[in-house]
């Protein structure tokens, strides 16, 4: 079953910054998509528009079906109704998304009290057994977010879209600024939670290693739009768009002596959303762009076992080594 259907969606801010430039995207129920890219490039503008949650200078155009209804054209009283209860956001950097002179127990109660209606006494009990759930006594309901670690203020964020029992779940970048053992202990957490309770998943980060360990599919967003999507697993280890190419190459793999006494980077900085480059926007920083490239948009083309890729590169290898394609193999992503 489809959750989250997106299409075409656009964001612009004020003053003309296209932060996100029609996205197509779609989560199944138990389905973990990740986002990846680098700073700037629309994944927490993205992230934000699901829920509407943009500030009010922002454009946004095309639609977004949670559970086949769009969340652009919903009243304000539905999407208020929404928000929790049918999907939730994991908020990058839990200390500043936590009120800190409130306990942590009344604002993980607060949400449950709203959508599911409960007796005071039934959203204590609630969010005790939110705590225990996320590897949390239910006795640091008490607590306040300054009383906390880093990892545990992230696990009551988790517990916190968990309350109402969400058919969909977006965390952008839920292991900000934490160390390595601790992300990977809230990752599989997250997985783990995830699998059980059958809810699909938007994981967004600039981090493809983590996306691909964690996600099924995943998407690559540079200057505002998905260049690559495909199996996570894949587009980590064989990106077919050189963006995607470039953002994999950034990591070293252990072990792997040639990546770590010369890492690779990508030169040059993401374009200002408010002055994007013509043709394919990739191309001023792109070591294998043709001619054509600075004066021709690209858009995502089948790269063959359920991948997408907008690189003429992908273009001319599908016409040489595929059939002819069907009407569909064309995506737009303009």
């Amino acid at each position: 079953m489809t959750l989250l259907e997106v299409r075409n969606l656009e964001v612009t801010y004020a003053g003309g910054a296209a932060a996100v430039r029609g996205v197509d995207l779609a989560v199944e129920a138990g389905q973990k998509l990740g986002i990846a890219g680098e700073s700037g490039c629309g994944k927490s503008t993205l992230a934000l528009a699901l829920l509407r949650l943009l500030p009010a200078g922002a454009r946004t155009s095309g639609e977004i079906l949670l559970d086949g209804e769009d969340v652009l054209t919903m009243k304000w009283g539905r999407v208020r109704a929404v928000r929790w209860a049918g999907a939730s956001i994991v908020f990058q950097g839990a200390m500043h998304s936590l009120n800190a002179v409130h306990r942590i127990g009344d604002q993980i109660a607060e949400p449950i009290l709203l959508h599911r209606k409960a007796t005071p006494a039934g959203a204590r009990s609630r969010t005790g057994e939110l705590l225990e759930h996320v590897g949390l006594p239910a006795a640091r309901a008490d607590a306040y977010p300054h009383e906390l670690s880093g990892g545990q203020r992230q696990r009551v964020m988790i517990a916190m879209a968990l309350a109402c029992d969400p058919q969909l779940v977006i965390a952008d970048e839920p292991t900000t600024a934490l160390d390595v053992m601790i992300q990977a202990q809230i990752l599989r957490l997250i997985e783990q939670l995830v699998a059980e309770q059958d809810v699909g998943l938007i994981m967004i980060s600039h981090d493809l290693a983590v996306l691909a360990d964690t996600c099924d599919r995943l998407a690559v967003m540079y200057a505002g739009r998905v260049v690559e999507e495909g199996p996570a697993r894949q587009v980590y280890e064989n990106a077919q768009h050189p963006y995607g190419k470039a953002l994999s190459a950034a990591f070293p793999r252990i072990g792997d002596a040639a990546s770590r006494f010369a890492p690779r980077g990508l030169p040059g900085d993401p374009p200002d959303p408010a002055a994007l480059p013509s043709g394919c926007t990739f191309h001023p920083r792109c070591a294998v762009a043709l001619d054509s490239c600075g004066t021709q948009d690209q858009v995502l083309r089948a790269a063959g076992g359920g991948r997408w890729a907008a690189c003429v590169h992908v273009e001319a290898t599908a016409q040489e080594s595929a059939p002819e394609p069907e009407a569909d193999d064309a995506r737009s992503t303009a």
